[in-house]
């Protein structure tokens, strides 16, 4: 493997680098987006005790709400909640602040996946660039430009170590935009999660405006 990378010239070595980029950033983002991570039992339990507490005891410490909203990356969207209605905040203000905090939670989800799908795209240019490079350097070491004749095996091997860019580009970019399209879809289903979780708290808050 390593001969065919020395091989294929120094093109293929920002397409080594984009595929550890790629493969680093699909595994922390797979990682990130688990379910257990974004939204785990344990601050879904809290969230709706808390808000069981609010409603009988009409006040909750702003301690408990800090250590809620610490609990997960989606923990603050259920705290900004729980925050309004203790403060005494309306419906339509509470509302507003949540789909503030909305948006910095859904930007976190997407973190990074525009840099995947980037790779995916680039990855064949990358690799079509390689070969063009190799060609342009195998027919001119054979003496095509001054009108040299060079040798048939030499020349058919030089288009194959031409060609390893374009395979190598293909094989990055194929998994990376299978990568992309799999953890956009995990991250479309968390901010449901997230908008679903955060609208029956919401409900159970404020059960006037539901």
């Amino acid at each position: 493997m390593y001969s065919i990378l020395l091989s294929a010239g120094w093109p293929i070595w920002p397409l080594l680098i984009i595929s550890i980029l790629g493969l680093a950033i699909a595994i922390e983002r797979a990682w990130y987006l688990r379910q257990i991570n974004i939204l785990p039992k344990a601050t879904l339990e809290a969230a709706f005790s808390l808000a069981n507490q609010l409603s009988t005891q009409k006040s909750i410490a702003n301690v408990q709400i800090a250590q809620l909203a610490q609990s997960s990356p989606a923990a603050p969207l259920l705290a900004c909640a729980l925050l309004e209605k203790a403060a005494g905040n309306n419906s339509d203000h509470a509302l507003e602040e949540i789909q503030a905090i909305a948006q910095g939670t859904f930007l976190k989800l997407d973190r990074y996946l525009g840099a995947l799908a980037t790779i995916a795209t680039v990855a064949p240019l990358l690799g079509l660039f390689g070969t063009v490079v190799g060609m342009i350097e195998i027919f001119g070491s054979q003496g095509a430009i001054a009108g040299g004749a060079g040798s048939p095996q030499q020349l058919a091997h030089g288009i194959s170590v031409a060609l390893y860019n374009t395979a190598f580009g293909l094989l990055i970019a194929i998994p990376a935009l299978a990568a992309w399209r799999g953890l956009r879809a995990m991250a479309n289903q968390r901010q449901r999660e997230c908008e679903e979780f955060t609208r029956q708290l919401f409900k159970k808050l404020y059960p006037s405006n539901a």
